[in-house]
């Protein structure tokens, strides 16, 4: 079954943000636009590069009323510590949600059980608490932010414009779709 159109579910998890540990629920999602961006493991190799690529783009993320919240099995320590080791992960204002339990990842369903890992798995949220979107790749498979940043416009784009689409390689100001018998076989 598909998790898109479904509500998350509940969880309570402790995080590193802005040099602090905080709490974090599903409570704190409600009203905005997130992204929960699960990856394998701290102090690995793709994680860091996909982690920074989103800290480059964190503000512009910001600027649209989107919180982003990474999420591994590991620790809040270890994401302390990877923080405060790491030139590229110190570049990091966002939420790093610790899940050493893998409820968060299981709710999602990017668990890998067998290793205790959750896959890189992408989820955009909307401010009822709904995903939008859902992108899960193989652990070798990099993500890129500004495609996830596109992708959020657009998610944000139909939310605001009942009864229009956006078409593929949609960007921002480009033409959408409005979906009627007149454009069938037309496209």
């Amino acid at each position: 079954m598909s998790l898109i159109n479904t509500e998350i579910k509940p969880f309570k998890a402790q995080a590193f943000k802005g040099g602090k540990f905080i709490e974090v629920s599903e409570a704190d999602l409600k009203g905005k636009w997130s992204v929960f961006f699960f990856y394998p493991a701290d102090f690995t190799f793709v994680c860091p590069t996909e982690l920074g690529d989103v800290a480059d783009h964190y503000a512009e993320f910001q600027k649209l009323g989107v919180e982003i919240y990474s999420v591994s099995t590991d620790t809040h320590f270890t994401h302390k510590a990877w923080h405060d080791s790491s030139e590229t992960i110190g570049k990091i204002q966002y939420t790093m949600i610790g899940d050493p339990t893998g409820v968060i990842s299981r709710n999602f369903e990017v668990m890998r059980e067998t290793q205790g890992l959750a896959d890189r798995g992408t989820f955009v949220i909307d401010p009822e608490g709904v995903i939008q979107a859902v992108e899960i790749t193989a652990e070798g498979i990099g993500r890129d932010a500004s495609d996830l940043l596109r992708k959020v416009k657009a998610a944000q784009y139909v939310a605001s414009h009942p009864g229009e689409v956006c078409p593929a390689k949609w960007k921002e100001g480009e033409a959408t779709l409005a979906p009627s018998l007149d454009l069938v076989g037309k496209i």
